[in-house]
């Protein structure tokens, strides 16, 4: 057993916590855009569509772009009906074309009313409408302001309000729900934990993007997929039985104890060490 832990996981953070990583990981996807809104809507759909072989999730993201003409923003706030139907094929394992739909409806129904994606996860947003005259003297309604109380939001809170408020649209598929998790389904959240780790760390290694400000890093959650829940156990983050959001919290503050302000960077660690170092297959 390893006596120092945080000594040893340090190190791998700062190995693998690296812009070479990128380049074969789906973070690959957002990090083709500099746009904000770019960013946040093909880093959500990288990480809503991260399981498989990374090489064929970063294949399938390169698709999709190039179905919404290389712009998703874009695409997304001015598409017409008939644009859609290009849609119409895409599919990523039990990911198809009505889950493609119904995210785009959401994402532009999200940023007619928001700069950011980070508003769809805080509960406590104030919403003030205006009603603005343009040029041509027409009416229309515009997001004045949004704010947010000073209280912290935790990753449980935003998580469960994130999946109620994505699917509060008229009609939603209810089949595009499992791919939407929360911890009010006693899920890991892997992929949106790995989302907000995206948006929300920000460090000098230019790998995760830190453009989000008012969820804080010291109260994101670890991703605990597969291969960090095996390398966890083995170095003894981990002691229970199953795998759950319980879990994901019980990891989280472990590694709080070496980082309280960041725990989350240790996924470069534990992600690196099962993935590439192969750490816990017989485990």
């Amino acid at each position: 057993m390893i006596e120092n832990v945080k000594a040893f996981l340090d190190a791998k953070v700062a190995q693998y916590n690296q812009p070479g990583f990128i380049e074969n990981d789906p973070i690959s996807i957002p990090h083709m855009f500099t746009r904000k809104q770019d960013i946040e809507i093909m880093g959500f759909w990288a990480a809503t569509l991260s399981w498989g072989q990374r090489v064929t999730i970063i294949k399938k993201c390169k698709e999709l772009i190039t179905l919404m003409d290389g712009a998703p923003y874009d695409f997304i706030v001015n598409h017409e009906e008939v644009d859609l139907k290009k849609l119409l094929n895409f599919k990523h394992r039990t990911f198809n074309d009505i889950d493609t739909l119904y995210f785009i409806a959401f994402f532009r129904y999200h940023y007619e009313r928001f700069d950011s994606l980070e508003d769809a996860f805080l509960p406590a947003i104030i919403k003030e409408f205006v009603i603005l005259s343009d040029s041509e003297g027409s009416n229309r309604q515009q997001v004045l302001r949004s704010a947010q109380n000073d209280k912290a939001v935790g990753a449980e809170t935003a998580l469960n309000h994130f999946r109620s408020y994505f699917f509060s649209l008229p009609d939603y598929p209810h089949r595009t729900k499992k791919h939407v998790s929360s911890p009010s389904q006693k899920s890991t959240c892997k992929r949106l934990n790995m989302f907000l780790r995206w948006m929300v760390r920000q460090d000098n290694c230019r790998v995760d993007f830190g453009i989000w400000n008012r969820i804080k890093p010291a109260d994101l959650i670890c991703p605990l997929d597969l291969h960090v829940d095996r390398v966890a156990r083995k170095l003894l983050l981990i002691t229970r039985k199953q795998t759950d959001w319980q879990t994901a919290e019980e990891l989280t503050t472990r590694l709080r104890e070496f980082d309280p302000s960041d725990p989350v960077k240790y996924d470069f660690a534990l992600f690196g060490l099962g993935i590439e170092e192969r750490w816990g297959v017989q485990f």
